[in-house]
Parts: C-alpha cells; structure tokens; sequence
C-alpha cells in the first residue's frame, strides 16, 4: 500500500510539474477549455431534467403505505409447509 501511495505521489508531481512547465497562456487556455466543457455538461444535464419534468405522463402518485402483513388472507400454517411441498416435489422429480 506504501508502494502504491509513493508511486501515486510521484506520477501527480510529474503531471504538476509538467503543468507549470506549460506556458501561462497554454495554462488559462486548457482551463478555459475544461470550464466550457464542464459548463456544456452542466447545461445538459439541467436542460435533460428540466425536459423530463415537463412531460405530462410523469406524475408522482403518492399513496398511503399498507401493511403487508394485514393484507395477507393466507394462513401462516400453510406458508411453514411450502418448503416440505417443494422438497417432495424434487424428490419426486429425481425419478
């Protein structure tokens, strides 16, 4: 793990140093590539959610959050004895 963090260290002074050995211009011209892009990026994203909040067929219905366990009509008897019936099955199955 030391090994992996020195050469990490190494490889970003590397890049820093091949970064301010850019001339100045060079520097503010790559930045201001990279802001346009992030900028171009941003402007997407927010015009593709504001293009999805605007279609009619996207509404949010909000219910009431039921039970599951009073909404069962099956008695719990019945449940504990699935895992029997699918063993028989298999067992029946094999032949």
């Amino acid at each position: 793990m030391k090994k992996l963090r020195a050469n990490m260290d190494r490889y970003f002074d590397k890049l820093d140093e091949r970064w301010r050995a850019l001339p100045l211009r060079k520097q503010h011209q790559y930045t201001l590539y990279f802001f346009v892009g992030y900028l171009l990026l941003t402007a997407g994203v927010i015009c593709k959610v504001w293009y999805d909040t605007s279609k009619s067929g996207n509404d949010m219905v909000i219910e009431h959050i039921e039970n599951p366990v009073l909404k069962k009509s099956e008695s719990p008897a019945r449940l504990q004895d699935t895992l029997s019936t699918i063993l028989k099955n298999k067992i029946y199955e094999r032949k």
